[in-house]
């Protein structure tokens, strides 16, 4: 059997399953006839390291994946990009290859560059743009193009220019499906996959005009609809790719984190600053980021990175150039500090579901430049500010740009097999499910080290 995974970045099951549900007649025929429900996604329930995670069956530690850029070797400012010469770990096409079988593959991140396959590969949103070699094999360029013009990896969803985002946001998802019929019609295959990255945009650009309980929801306004257009549209090229494919092709819709308003954003390296874990010489007295602020390393402890997690990192004598925190005293600083966190408030004293991770913890085997903690400030619902400057913690908008949901640790999957007929199950499963569900689905075994469970054999199927 073949398989077709539909990777739609971002997407929420309370949106796809319930609130547009009657919008979307080609994603509820697959969820009649197959199963369905809530995808729990990795930690971090962020982009990178997730699709990564769902393709590979690994975590995030063994993958040494924690997010889109990292910081190299304890530096304090020295950072590299996640890109996929990094990846050392076999993911399901490296395993489809073994057993001679072709992958077609459009947008999964991170691949760029592009990397060798058995079949052919377009790469993700960090292609730096179409000057860039973005195919295997690199022939399949000149194909593209001929097909669509100028290929559109992502748009600048940071603006206040909704209009034009929305006009890219609509250009770049017709072109992916132009290229992805294609492909289809013109290449042999035995998985095929694409993530569209379009709907994680469409979310943090226009998530406040639609959700009535978002805190800068403006009843009336003329966006209001935006959010449902997109996924009905979205819904309509599914079943334009659904119709080309036989009944010997199961098909497989993945989100790989679900996503929620956003309720501000918390200024962790201020709050760090308050406590007495960063020190500055001078404090900024407009938005810096900390890597151009005067920062008393020597007599820092701690110090955090933003983004929709916060990565914070303690200054360990022998380990960062001028550590302070002794090697004997490092579990003793990192659980008070674990304590002060889970402790913080909202801005009206209200409480938290802050959820406060060890990497070394978290995970059986962690590789690369992780992080001491990982943060999930209010469960998510508070975006992580990494900039300090302010005489608030509380900021009510994103300090890096116009930014309207946070991400939700649930998204959503839909398995169709048109050789048997689920009747509309709902199941939740863990991201980690699906690339054994697809070897299961082909008929091959799972490596022993790929974690997760085909999601057949949880049915008995």
């Amino acid at each position: 059997m073949k398989a077709l995974i539909i990777g739609l970045d971002c997407a929420s099951p309370e949106l796809a399953f319930d609130k547009l549900q009657t919008r979307l007649p080609n994603l509820g025929r697959l969820r009649e006839n197959g199963i369905y429900g809530k995808l729990k996604s990795c930690i971090p329930a962020i982009t990178i390291p997730a699709w990564l995670v769902m393709m590979t069956g690994k975590t995030p530690g063994k993958l040494g994946l924690y997010g889109f850029r990292h910081r190299r070797v304890y530096s304090y400012t020295d950072i590299w990009i996640a890109n996929s010469q990094k990846i050392s770990q076999r993911a399901l096409w490296d395993i489809l290859k073994q057993a001679n079988k072709k992958s077609c593959l459009v947008g999964v991140p991170p691949s760029y560059p592009p990397f060798e396959v058995n079949g052919n590969l377009i790469s993700c949103f960090i292609t730096p743009g179409i000057d860039k070699e973005y195919t295997y094999p690199p022939k399949l360029k000149a194909e593209i193009e001929n097909v669509v013009g100028e290929y559109m990896f992502d748009v600048e969803f940071r603006t206040e220019e909704r209009d034009v985002l929305l006009s890219q946001l609509y250009e770049m998802t017709r072109r992916r499906f132009e290229v992805i019929k294609y492909l289809l019609k013109t290449k042999d295959w035995d998985l095929l996959m694409f993530v569209e990255i379009g709907i994680d945009r469409i979310h943090h650009a226009f998530w406040r005009f639609s959700d009535k309980e978002h805190h800068l929801y403006q009843p009336g306004n003329r966006y209001e609809n935006v959010i449902p257009d997109y996924y009905h549209y979205l819904d309509e090229r599914i079943g334009e790719v659904l119709s080309l494919v036989d009944d010997d092709t199961a098909s497989l819709v993945v989100s790989d984190h679900g996503a929620k308003r956003m309720k501000g954003a918390f200024c962790v390296n201020e709050w760090l600053a308050k406590q007495g874990y960063l020190v500055l010489r001078s404090k900024p007295t407009t938005k810096t980021s900390l890597e151009k602020a005067d920062v008393d390393w020597a007599k820092t402890k701690a110090w955090g990175w933003g983004g929709y997690y916060a990565r914070i990192f303690l200054n360990v004598d022998g380990r960062e150039p001028q550590g302070i925190i002794k090697p004997k005293d490092y579990e003793i600083e990192r659980n008070k500090l674990i304590n002060k966190l889970e402790n913080i408030a909202g801005p009206n004293g209200e409480k938290w579901q802050t959820k406060v991770f060890k990497p070394d913890k978290t995970f059986d085997e962690y590789n690369g430049d992780w992080p001491d903690l990982m943060v999930y400030f209010d469960d998510l619902s508070w975006r992580a500010a990494g900039t300090i400057g302010y005489d608030t913690l509380y900021l009510t908008e994103n300090d890096t740009g116009p930014d309207d949901a946070v991400h939700a640790e649930d998204g959503m999957f839909i398995l169709y097999n048109p050789r048997q007929d689920y009747r509309g199950t709902r199941m939740d499963n863990d991201i980690m499910d699906i690339a054994p569900t697809i070897l299961d689905l082909m008929g091959l075994e799972a490596p022993q080290d790929m974690k997760g469970t085909s999601i057949l054999s949880k049915l008995g199927k």
